[in-house]
């Protein structure tokens, strides 16, 4: 079938139409995640902060796994009822899940039931996000000449790591307009509140747009699928196309997305001990100077093929993240500084908390290159002499809680900042061009379908569960508590694993779409 010729104006609304509404559930969904060491604190027991880090980010896991039931739900739903309206019905289902996560009552008000309704929504909003994506995808696919469809579709693809600049923009702004104790204790919830007018604002331009040219004469004829389920995985063509677009493309895409943009968040917040604000900043800028690289692979994919440009982004971030991660270390190691003994501060300043007495030791320092490091030790301890002995010599205190925050002078912010914009040209390499590959797989009937099932199984379930599982492995290597990691790289085996596999069935068993594939 020769591609309908739309005119540029038709092209641009509906680019802008499907990209904001997707730009707007990205967000949605990443400031839970840019939040998290926060949230642990609001919906989980503050005794233990590791384990309460580590059940947020499950929780942040949860909405990703449950993604491809979402893409299966809305997938079938908009190859038998159309586009327009089902990616109309996930972006209010996401938006009212991020609004709501914005009002639930704390831990402390109202115990276990806080994080058990934070679960839920999560899961809404993964369900939201698998049904989105491969809308918009095909929507905007569906619309496009057909020598511009890896161009045009890569505008899509720019949306999830806008999703995620905006985010720890809007995120740094209420930051910077509030104390530290104030963003801690409500300023947190803004972002999750604001959503609701983003949302507001994309539902009234979607409702402009009109049903997608291709599905629409699909339909007029009579022959959308019945049943696209059946259709997409019990023939075996297809199911073996589904299999390969999982196995050989967006599995290994998933955690190099996730590893380059995510994970290098999590990494120098946790590991490195990045101060929050300068770590969000690092972040920013890489995104920002990076996101035109989408359009740029995009466009590229449509004069050489889509495949070898997904293939080489692969490979080149399995070679490189081991010395790029060692490199982003190192710009934080504090044993490898010299430090400025003459700028060394400390304080202690005992308080009362209640019947607790509450020790707060705070040491500031000053090393040659710019970099400075605050650590705030506060000791609770119980303020009757009597039970302190008693606690002491019975082992029953609490362990101190400890806040380290460095923060990079000079040109180290900026060699930092260039690390990560390299894993985001990675992402742009086996980002871009997919949306365009994975639509010229499968026919019109079931492409809502048998697209949006591998993509999110390979993103939601194989590169979602990368801060999870990248960060249990660090901690894994943990000698004890207490104790630095053993090795603070562990974190690199499982996205290197997949993404190496994943490689290895791309070369031998994908095609190499391009502009020659026409979409019937």
């Amino acid at each position: 079938m020769t591609q309908t010729n739309e005119d540029s104006s038709v092209i641009r609304r509906v680019i802008t139409a499907s990209s904001v509404g997707t730009l707007i559930e990205w967000y949605d969904f990443y400031i839970f995640g840019s939040l998290a060491a926060i949230i642990s604190t609001q919906f989980f027991p503050k005794t233990n902060p590791t384990a309460a880090l580590l059940s947020t980010l499950a929780t942040f896991a949860a909405g990703f796994v449950v993604r491809p039931f979402g893409a299966l739900l809305f997938g079938r739903l908009g190859d038998i009822v159309g586009r327009k309206y089902t990616f109309l019905l996930t972006l209010v289902l996401m938006g009212g899940s991020t609004f709501a996560i914005g009002i639930v009552p704390s831990y402390e008000s109202i115990g276990f039931t806080a994080p058990a309704i934070v679960f839920v929504l999560r899961l809404l909003q993964g369900l939201a996000l698998g049904g989105e994506y491969g809308g918009a995808a095909t929507y905007v696919a569906e619309h496009s000449p057909l020598a511009k469809r890896g161009y045009y579709t890569s505008y899509i693809q720019t949306t999830a790591t806008l999703g995620l600049f905006i985010s720890l923009g809007v995120i740094l702004l209420v930051r910077l307009n509030l104390t530290a104790a104030d963003f801690n204790s409500w300023g947190w919830r803004i972002p999750f509140v604001l959503s609701v007018f983003l949302v507001a604002i994309s539902i009234y331009i979607r409702l402009k747009m009109a049903e997608s040219p291709l599905f629409a004469k699909l339909k007029a004829e009579g022959k959308t699928s019945s049943n696209p389920l059946a259709e997409s995985f019990k023939k075996k063509a297809n199911l073996k196309l589904v299999l390969l677009a999982l196995l050989g493309a967006t599995m290994g895409q998933g955690v190099v997305w996730y590893t380059g943009q995510f994970y290098a968040l999590s990494f120098i917040q946790n590991t490195c001990s990045i101060e929050f604000v300068q770590a969000n900043n690092v972040v920013a800028i890489a995104l920002l100077v990076g996101t035109p690289f989408f359009i740029v692979f995009g466009w590229l994919s449509d004069k050489v093929g889509r495949k070898w440009i997904m293939m080489a982004g692969m490979i080149i971030a399995v070679l490189a993240y081991r010395p790029i991660y060692t490199a982003m270390f190192e710009l934080a190691n504090l044993k490898a500084k010299t430090e400025v003994e003459d700028k060394r501060m400390t304080s202690i300043k005992p308080a009362l908390v209640g019947a607790d007495s509450v020790i707060t030791t705070e040491v500031l320092k000053t090393y040659t290159d710019g970099t400075t490091y605050k650590e705030v030790k506060k000791e609770t301890f119980p303020a009757d002499s009597a039970q302190r002995a008693s606690a002491v010599a019975e082992k029953k205190l609490p362990p101190p809680e400890v806040k380290k925050e460095t923060s990079l002078g000079g040109g180290n912010f900026w060699m930092m900042m260039f690390l990560i914009l390299v894993q985001v040209i990675f992402v742009t390499m086996v980002y871009g061009p997919i949306a365009a590959f994975l639509v010229e797989l499968f026919p019109t009937r079931i492409r809502y379908t048998s697209m949006s099932l591998p993509y999110h199984i390979g993103n939601g379930v194989f590169g979602g569960l990368v801060p999870l599982i990248s960060t249990r492995l660090v901690e894994a290597s943990r000698p004890g508590p207490g104790l630095p990691p053993a090795d603070p790289l562990a974190g690199l085996f499982y996205p290197m694993l997949i993404a190496a596999v994943c490689f290895v069935i791309g070369v031998l068993y994908l095609p190499n779409k391009s502009h020659e594939n026409e979409i019937e």
